[in-house]
């Protein structure tokens, strides 16, 4: 699904390597977790694949289904089926959470060539999915994140990700600020995504979110590379050890 070969990545402004020959397959059915300490690269690699501006590719390729998405404009790589999930979402004043989401699914459903969906089509499956995903119907009617708690406005994410259906899903640090019950609910989300064609790519410091997000592949990262690669096992040996030994083990 998601085909990562050799990916090297400069700030523009810095002139500053952050990613240092990234090699990374995620597979239709399977969530990846990388981990990794500060500065280690992950969050670069996650703005990469999305498009942000600040970020250039020196080096390697980056396929999804097949499209190399490192040529796509931002919206060009969502119509493909890439969706961000951001540490720290933004407040959008005066945009309706129902206006916003049904801008956003028409706007991708246009760019794949389908029909847009109908207003009854869309309210009927906005409230199903908000009623799946146990968010109130009163989160429907605000701004887009104004005045949400943390785990509102990553529930909330997780909303737009049902609505939108991506066959790759990126969740950077979903976990950070969020109190542990709004972490459960944040993850029962996403698990209540899984499918056999979507991919996860899931960005975390700690182990703890893969408690409840639990991952099929671990890859620790360091200094711009991928160290070490294995099973579940993987971030309960971080939890215990630290880094430490797995950075040094694969220098």
């Amino acid at each position: 699904m998601l085909n990562i070969e050799n990916l090297h990545v400069k700030l523009e402004e810095e002139d500053k390597q952050i990613l240092k020959g990234v090699n990374l397959e995620v597979e239709a059915g399977k969530v990846h977790a990388i981990m990794g300490p500060n500065g280690s690269g992950k969050s670069t690699l996650s703005y990469v694949l999305s498009g942000r501006d600040g970020y250039e590719v020196t080096e390697g390729s980056a396929n999804l289904l097949g499209e190399d998405i490192l040529e796509m404009d931002p919206e060009e790589r969502a119509a493909a089926g890439l969706f961000l999930a951001f540490q720290y979402p933004v407040e959008i004043p005066g945009v309706g959470n129902m206006t916003f989401l049904r801008t956003a699914v028409n706007a991708q459903r246009k760019a794949r060539g389908q029909e847009e969906m109908s207003s009854t089509d869309f309210l009927k499956e906005v409230r199903a999915k908000a009623k799946e995903l146990e968010i109130d119907a009163e989160m429907l009617k605000r701004p887009v994140n104004v005045g949400f708690s943390g785990g509102e406005k990553k529930r909330n994410e997780i909303l737009q990700m049902a609505m939108i259906a991506p066959k790759l899903c990126i969740l950077d640090e979903t976990d950070s600020g969020l109190d542990v019950d709004a972490m459960k609910l944040v993850a029962d989300g996403v698990n209540k995504l899984r499918s056999p064609d979507r991919g996860f790519l899931v960005i975390t410091h700690y182990q703890r979110l893969l408690n409840h997000i639990k991952p099929d592949v671990v890859h620790i990262m360091s200094d711009g590379r991928i160290v070490k690669t294995g099973g579940p096992e993987l971030a309960l040996e971080v939890e215990e050890n630290g880094y430490a030994d797995i950075v040094t083990e694969g220098a």
